[in-house]
């Protein structure tokens, strides 16, 4: 990975319910303890999503543990989070979701020079038998490699 860039948590479910079309890097507005929590890797976003209201794209769902080290000025554990991307970007974002039915699904959290950055997918669901297909194609290239291994020695 990059210089500088240390992972905080990636969504392996996402890659696997859904297509992902397009990737963003954005910012994420967070407060103090909540940092905290970031950096003790204390998170949980299963079945996170990021919504567009307003004008500005809010992430639901992405539950970030209470720090116990920060008495009584803990913050809400539950609260949406606003995401900080331009202007053109959230207008794109808009007018694909609106449109042609994809969602925006969080596929990862980082470190960028002390920042925490969110990688957020523009997705499409995967219907179940595209996912049988996944596996399958997973299963032919992990045995095609094992033969190949075999075969070296």
């Amino acid at each position: 990975m990059a210089e500088g860039i240390k992972t905080i948590a990636v969504n392996r479910k996402a890659r696997y319910d859904y297509a992902v079309d397009d990737r963003f890097e954005c910012g994420i507005e967070l407060l103090g303890t909540e940092v905290k929590s970031f950096r003790d890797g204390k998170i949980s976003f299963p079945d996170a999503w990021a919504e567009i209201a307003g004008g500005e794209v809010w992430l639901r769902s992405l539950r970030v543990a209470e720090n116990p080290f920060s008495s009584i000025f803990n913050h809400d554990p539950d609260r949406k989070k606003r995401l900080l991307l331009h202007r053109d970007e959230i207008k794109r974002l808009t007018r694909k979701v609106e449109e042609r039915g994809y969602t925006l699904i969080p596929l990862s959290f980082y470190f960028k020079k002390g920042r925490v950055k969110v990688e957020l997918g523009l997705c499409k669901g995967k219907k179940s038998f595209d996912k049988r297909a996944d596996i399958r194609d997973r299963d032919m290239k992990r045995d095609l490699s094992r033969e190949f291994r075999q075969g070296l020695h």
